[in-house]
């Protein structure tokens, strides 16, 4: 049971680290770690730590811990998403509305969601837009200037 705890520990280290796309890439660095596991037996470790795949920021996936949104990696990575699929932001009131291109709602709203702004209450995606429902007394200018800290640069 040591030996387990001491490999699972290794894992995490290894995801926090590097910037890991597959098994065998996991499997290769636990080796040079001095670890010898089967594929079956990391799946099940991985399974057990909740590591899950979430998007580089180029064109891939990679290995991620539970918790590790708020990581500078994961932080850009959602930046990136944003960047990418939007088109256009404006605002009514307490709403603010997103264009983006087609398909790409769901990731800006899921980006948009994890930069965890407190001017937002809550978004809904479709498939080429977003909205985004203002807390009480934040105006559109209020967000889009939070948004700027958030993505120096963007435009609106």
């Amino acid at each position: 049971m040591k030996e387990r705890q001491t490999r699972l520990k290794a894992i995490i280290n290894l995801i926090k680290n590097n910037t890991i796309e597959s098994q065998d890439e996991l499997l290769a660095l636990l080796l040079k770690e001095g670890y010898d596991v089967t594929q079956a037996t990391l799946s099940r470790d991985l399974k057990l730590l909740k590591v899950g795949k979430v998007p580089d920021g180029k064109s891939g996936y990679m290995y991620a811990l539970p918790g590790d949104e708020d990581s500078p990696e994961s932080q850009a990575i959602y930046i990136q998403d944003f960047l990418r699929g939007y088109i256009s932001i404006d605002w009514s009131g307490n709403i603010v509305v997103i264009k983006t291109f087609p398909g790409h709602a769901n990731t800006v709203c899921n980006a948009l969601d994890n930069l965890n702004m407190d001017e937002i209450l809550g978004t809904v995606a479709g498939d080429n837009c977003m909205f985004a429902c203002l807390r009480e007394g934040v105006s559109g200018e209020n967000f889009m200037e939070a948004l700027k800290k958030h993505i120096p640069g963007i435009e609106d």
